[in-house]
Order: structure tokens, then sequence, then C-alpha cells
């Protein structure tokens, strides 16, 4: 009978996915950093949803890319779940060096990020950002960027500084990720032509007949700046909190699963905070995935609390 019960214990810790230890009373409180870009936004929500079902404290705060790197590289951010790559790669590089921020995890695969124009604007030759330059009265010698301090920016600011393809001549307008899209719809509802930096997942792909231009290999990375979003970290934060840890390990999206929710945000004027909590109660069995092997803060395995049932109403 001992040794049954012993197999039958055996068995279950084989086939079962680790839990892991409660995380003590320091790492109550989670410090979630962002920055003001959709997909990020609802990332965020979706951990702070259920990391406060766990019985953690979750205080979000927004910020620009670069000053995100140093809160996490002074312990003021515990964790970050936008890390475009290749594009970050200069303002994170630094700290990955130094070991004061890490990678956990890859959460986003099959993303994009570079220049884009509207799709009739392509159709008219301008296929690579070569062609930019010689039709500049036609873009008025503007490239629409995002917020100030974004490393988009960066990357298009020094192709104009180096007068990479001709564009010496050009500005970069710095604005936000809602303003810039305002742009792009106006230009697009009068047929002008307007240079732009886009990105998948975003709604802006269904939302508009965008094109992707080639050439910017050597900034945003090769095939139309295909890119991966990393889950980035302070330096001890799987250490110090290995449930909080596993958690974040757990956590990735699809391309698909983002850009739906973020439609429902920018086409559907639903607030972030209730696209995720609904996105949540539609879809159980990608929230199980996501708390595999993690405890509440009180140690009990996730899977106890039915948060599949009740995580929407966070929000409400």
């Amino acid at each position: 009978m001992r040794f049954l019960s012993l197999l039958a214990l055996c068995s279950f810790l084989i086939v079962s996915p680790r839990i892991a230890f409660a995380d003590g009373q320091s790492c109550k409180t989670v410090r979630l950093g962002y920055v003001d870009w959709t997909d990020v936004r609802v990332t965020t929500a979706v951990a702070e949803q259920l990391l406060t079902k766990l019985g953690y404290q979750v205080n979000v705060s927004e910020y620009t890319v670069d000053t995100i790197y140093q809160q996490l590289a002074d312990n003021k951010l515990d964790a970050f779940l936008g890390t475009w790559m290749p594009s970050n790669s200069g303002a994170v590089g630094p700290y990955l060096e130094k070991g004061s921020v890490k990678f956990i995890k890859t959460n986003l695969e099959g993303a994009r990020y570079t220049l884009a124009v509207p799709d009739y604007v392509y159709q008219q030759g301008i296929r690579s950002v070569a062609d930019i330059a010689a039709h500049a009265d036609r873009f008025e010698s503007r490239i629409y960027g995002l917020e100030k301090g974004n490393d988009g920016n960066a990357l298009v600011q020094k192709m104009i500084t180096r007068n990479d393809f001709g564009l010496k001549n050009f500005k970069l307008i710095e604005t936000s990720e809602r303003l810039m899209l305002a742009q792009v719809k106006g230009r697009v509802k009068r047929g002008e032509w307007i240079a732009f930096l886009a990105w998948e997942p975003h709604p802006m792909n269904t939302t508009f007949k965008i094109e992707y231009l080639a050439g910017a290999d050597d900034y945003f990375g090769p095939n139309y700046g295909r890119a991966v979003v990393n889950t980035t970290t302070r330096e001890k934060l799987m250490d110090d909190c290995p449930n909080l840890g596993q958690f974040l390990s757990n956590l990735t999206f699809t391309v698909d699963m983002e850009q739906s929710i973020m439609d429902q945000v920018l086409n559907g004027f639903i607030p972030v905070e209730r696209a995720v909590s609904m996105w949540l109660e539609k879809n159980p069995m990608q929230v199980n995935q996501w708390l595999a092997g993690v405890s509440d803060l009180a140690g009990k395995p996730a899977d106890h609390l039915h948060l599949t049932s009740s995580v929407a109403d966070s929000s409400r």
C-alpha cells in the first residue's frame, strides 16, 4: 500500500507542472512599467489583473523606453513587458551587458516594426526607404514617429543625421501613437502621402491599407522589421520572487490575441482594463496556461482560486 502511494506521488510529480513556492511579503508589491503603446498597455493590464487576483498589489507606471531600463536597473521597477527587439537593442543593450536587467522570456513572436506608407503610395513606386527622398515634396519632407525618447524615433533620426537614403533634409515629427495615427487617417482620407512608423500587432494593419517598406534592415532588422518582444526584469527578480518569476515566464501572447484586444480599445472605444477583462473571461484555457505552476501569495495553487470565472470582476 505504501509502495502504491509512493508510486502515485512520483507519477503526480512527474506529470504535474511545477508549483512555485509562495513569495515572501517583500514581493507583495509588484511594480510594472509601460510605455504608452496600446500593445504594451494591453499586455501589462493582463499581468496586472491576474496578479491582483493572486493577492499581489500591483503598481503600474508610465515611462519612456530609456527611463524604464534605468528604473529596472535601479530596482525601482520589477518588470517591463514591452522590449521590442532588435529596435530596443540600443536602449537596453548597456543594461544587459552590465547584468542590471535581464530578459526572462520572449512573450511575443511574429511582430514587426519599421517604416510604412499607405498602399496607394506603395503602388506609385515607394517600395523601399530609399525611394522616399526623391519624392520629398509629396511627403512634405516629413517622417512621422512616436513619442519623444522612442527607440524607433532614434533610428529614424539616425537615418536623417547620417543622410542615409538621402534623407538629410527630412524632419522627424515626434508625437504620440494616437496623434500619429490621426495624421495617417486624415491623409489617407484625402489621398495624401505620408511615411510613418508602423508595427504589428496593431489594428492599423486592418483599419488602413498600408505597406511596410524594404531597405531598413540595418536599423529595424531583416524581413521588413520582423521583431520579437521580450519580458525584461530587474536583475534579481527571479531569485527574490520565484513565484512571480514563474508567472512572468508563463506570460506569452500571440499577434492575433493582442490585435483583437487592441481593436476593442482603439476602434471600439472600450477602456483597456475592460477590454482585457472581457478577453480573460472568454478565454479560460489560456488563463489556466498562464497560471500553470503558479501559487497565490499565500502559497495555494492558482487553479484553486477559480480565477477564470471571476477575474473580469476586478475592473467592473
